[in-house]
């Protein structure tokens, strides 16, 4: 996907990025997911247009990603908190292990090569797309009340290594523990949204700082973060979380995560066909 030559201009790749913010906006606030699974394929694709060396692509879309859903994350749990939807209390709790999760999941990420990091995006992704098209695990619950002590410890660290590898906000598997665990869909998304800015600070910050003396980056790049990508990808992600947040409160999203779930295979195959390439 990095290699590919897109027949648009500057004007044509802006376009691109304001509708990826758009589309993730909307998915963090209906799914409770931080918007990385829309806004990583897009960067693969765009930034060879502003620059990137095709050894950089990978690491800055997911560096980016992770930097653009701390608005979107933010702009979601404020929309949710108001409608009584997040449990600040297991925010608490879960912080500091998914930040030492984040910060484990960076180290690794700055000992793969692009197309290694290619492979274990389009992996992930396409675990992520089977709960979206086949959601057995949420229906099925499992305790009634949220783990405690060293259960949570591994849980969210591995949740925020996880999360800074493929550039999300950990909101899928989030609310599949908090489902699991006796907690209503509404204030496990709402909840989910908070995890998204908990794990994308520390992993933004992460990922610019292991690439400062890389080279072939991205014009405009602090390390492997993108700031044109980040600013014209959060000014209409926050503008429409509040809208995913509407119709996640609204409908019953069972065709939407369908649908979703379709998208997600194709980028995971996407992207695992591109860290194969010679």
């Amino acid at each position: 996907m990095g290699e590919l030559s897109l027949p648009v201009g500057v004007a044509g790749t802006l376009l691109l990025l304001l509708g990826s913010g758009g589309c993730a906006g909307i998915a963090a606030g209906l799914f409770g997911i931080g918007g990385g699974f829309v806004v990583v394929p897009v960067l693969v694709l765009l930034l060879p247009l502003l620059g990137a060396d095709p050894d950089t692509v990978t690491h800055t879309a997911i560096g980016t990603s992770l930097a653009t859903i701390v608005a979107t994350s933010l702009r979601s749990v404020q929309a949710h908190a108001r409608r009584g939807a997040v449990d600040f209390e297991v925010l608490r709790q879960w912080g500091p292990w998914l930040v030492a999760g984040v910060l484990a999941g960076v180290f690794l990420a700055d000992s793969m090569r692009g197309p290694l990091l290619s492979l274990v995006f389009g992996s992930g992704v396409l675990l992520m797309a089977v709960h979206f098209l086949v959601p057995v695990l949420g229906r099925h619950r499992l305790r009634e009340t949220m783990p405690q002590g060293l259960p949570v410890a591994g849980i969210a660290t591995s949740l925020g290594a996880f999360s800074s590898l493929l550039g999300i906000g950990g909101g899928t598997i989030a609310v599949i523990v908090m489902t699991m665990c006796g907690r209503p869909i509404h204030q496990a998304i709402g909840t989910a949204a908070g995890f998204g800015t908990i794990i994308a600070l520390p992993g933004a910050l992460g990922f610019a700082f292991i690439g400062l003396d890389q080279a072939g980056l991205a014009m405009g790049s602090t390390g492997y973060v993108n700031w044109p990508a980040v600013l014209a990808i959060s000014a209409v992600s926050t503008l429409t979380a509040p809208l995913g947040v509407a119709l996640a409160h609204r409908l019953e999203p069972g065709l939407l995560r369908r649908i979703f779930g379709i998208y997600l295979v194709i980028v995971g195959v996407l992207m695992i066909s591109q860290g194969l390439r010679p």
